[in-house]
């Protein structure tokens, strides 16, 4: 699709993200556990707000996380995603449209506030998240905009949207969208548990509709029910076109059919918050693919973003993520 307006258009939870710091003593009192990320409702929610220390807040949600990447490196980007018509939806608008993201969906007027993830970092930077999904698993089939859709190169979707029956089948619609426009469709598989609610849907969905693939280490043993990392990606290389495969500092394997590649993780003097790394890792490599670079090159972008992210508190870019694969000697129009 050479005439495009977007390069990537994403669908996901709007999500606006307090991020607070705390060690493992206040992760055992709340009964968290480290490293996850668990769904809670309002009440909850609330409760654990009032217990944390000082907090800042930040748009985020996963596939809004990527589609700012994807703008931060100078691509031309739009989302999908539902806000209430209250302070965190007003904060979550101005964010991503601050970011260069085309963002048109239009508020929710009900009662059901705008979602909140409370991001809780420990000093070794390991995340831990309790979201409240409020309004935005409310988004529904006519809240796609189809034009949108075919007016870009690659649309990406967030499996957590796998959890709402009326975001699901927004989700096919989008995909349905995207075939008959040659717009390749993207998925990310989000979070050992998502797969583990979803893995016949997931693994369905793959094999009919996707293009190109996101999980971690954890994800995709979880999709094929294995321990052996080998014996996923035998499988997932006939079962996706492409999948990209993130393993933290060990960098990233990408597979398409017999062909194979490794890429290795970009260092980072010290690492701040690993929220949003794989994230960000998508956003480099879609753009790199929605500009027709190879995969080695659209992973190497890929590791340019997260290693950016980890660096500081957050998961939205505070550098331009052009100007560092420029230097990198990665220059694009």
């Amino acid at each position: 699709m050479t005439d495009a307006a977007y390069d990537v258009v994403g669908i996901g939870n709007a999500i606006v993200d307090i991020i607070a710091r705390c060690d493992d003593a206040f992760l055992e009192k709340q009964g968290l556990a480290k490293g996850h990320m668990q769904l809670i409702d309002q009440a909850a929610a609330a409760a654990l707000y009032d217990a944390v220390g000082p907090a800042v807040e930040i748009s985020g949600g996963s596939a809004a996380n990527t589609i700012a990447g994807v703008a931060s490196f100078g691509g031309k980007a739009a989302y999908i995603g539902k806000v209430a018509d209250d302070e965190l939806g007003r904060i979550f608008a101005h964010d991503i449209k601050a970011s260069g993201v085309s963002f048109e969906t239009k508020p929710s007027q009900s009662d059901t506030p705008t979602a909140r993830s409370i991001v809780l970092v420990t000093p070794d930077a390991e995340r831990t998240m309790s979201t409240y999904l409020g309004i935005s698993p409310e988004l529904n089939s006519s809240e796609v905009d189809p034009d949108i859709i075919k007016k870009s190169r690659i649309l990406y979707l967030e499996g957590y949207l796998f959890d709402a029956p009326q975001a699901k089948e927004a989700f096919r619609l989008a995909a349905s969208v995207a075939k008959t426009a040659e717009c390749q469709v993207a998925l990310t598989l989000s979070d050992g548990f998502c797969v583990d609610r979803h893995r016949s849907e997931f693994l369905s969905f793959i094999k009919d509709d996707i293009d190109i693939l996101f999980a971690n280490e954890s994800e995709i043993l979880s999709l094929y029910e294995t321990q052996s990392l080998q014996t996923a990606i035998e499988k997932i290389s006939t079962d996706a076109k492409v999948a990209a495969i993130t393993q933290s500092e060990k960098g990233s394997v990408i597979v398409s059919g017999s062909e194979k590649h490794e890429a290795s993780a970009e260092p980072v003097a010290a690492v701040a918050d690993t929220t949003g790394a794989g994230d960000l890792y998508a956003a480099g490599f879609l753009f790199g693919r929605a500009r027709n670079m190879s995969l080695a090159q659209s992973a190497q972008l890929g590791h340019i973003a997260a290693a950016e992210i980890i660096s500081h508190i957050g998961a939205r870019p505070e550098a331009s993520l052009r100007d560092l694969a420029a230097k990198h000697g990665i220059a694009f129009s």
